[in-house]
């Protein structure tokens, strides 16, 4: 019987190890243009920050508590998000982290979902205190 030895670093692409550990986007943003927060069944805990400018994400900050996984998605997310009109942001999935990633392991899907979850919270108190902008001097995050 041949046992197979797992070998971390070939296991993964580049892009999923770029993405994993990278650490520039993370941190906060004083006062975000948006803010977003989820827990998942796992334990992890995402927080996602953003500026926006002329309806554009002009960068997404994020602080996790959380595995690697957690990490890559994370970074994969702010990577897609960054640039795109806010209405299109929308459309960042979940299926599209993990294929943006190429190699997170299937039994992580839901650091994808996880990190997704708190963007959508982002866009959509982005989208509230377009609606109601004097609620931004008022936050505590």
């Amino acid at each position: 019987m041949t046992e197979k030895t797992s070998d971390f670093w070939q296991d993964h692409s580049e892009r999923y190890l770029e993405m994993a550990f990278r650490a520039d986007r993370r941190g906060s943003i004083a006062h975000p243009d948006g803010y977003g927060k989820h827990t998942g069944e796992c334990g992890d805990t995402v927080e996602i920050f953003l500026s926006v400018r002329d309806n554009r994400i002009e960068s997404v900050m994020f602080q996790m508590n959380g595995c690697l996984n957690t990490s890559a998605c994370a970074n994969a997310v702010a990577q897609l998000a960054e640039g795109c009109v806010v209405a299109e942001a929308w459309e960042i999935r979940p299926e599209t982290v993990i294929e943006t990633l190429q190699t997170l392991p299937s039994d992580h899907y839901h650091c994808a979902e996880l990190v997704v979850g708190a963007f959508y919270r982002a866009l959509a108190d982005h989208n509230e205190l377009q609606r109601r902008p004097w609620k931004k001097n008022y936050r505590t995050r």
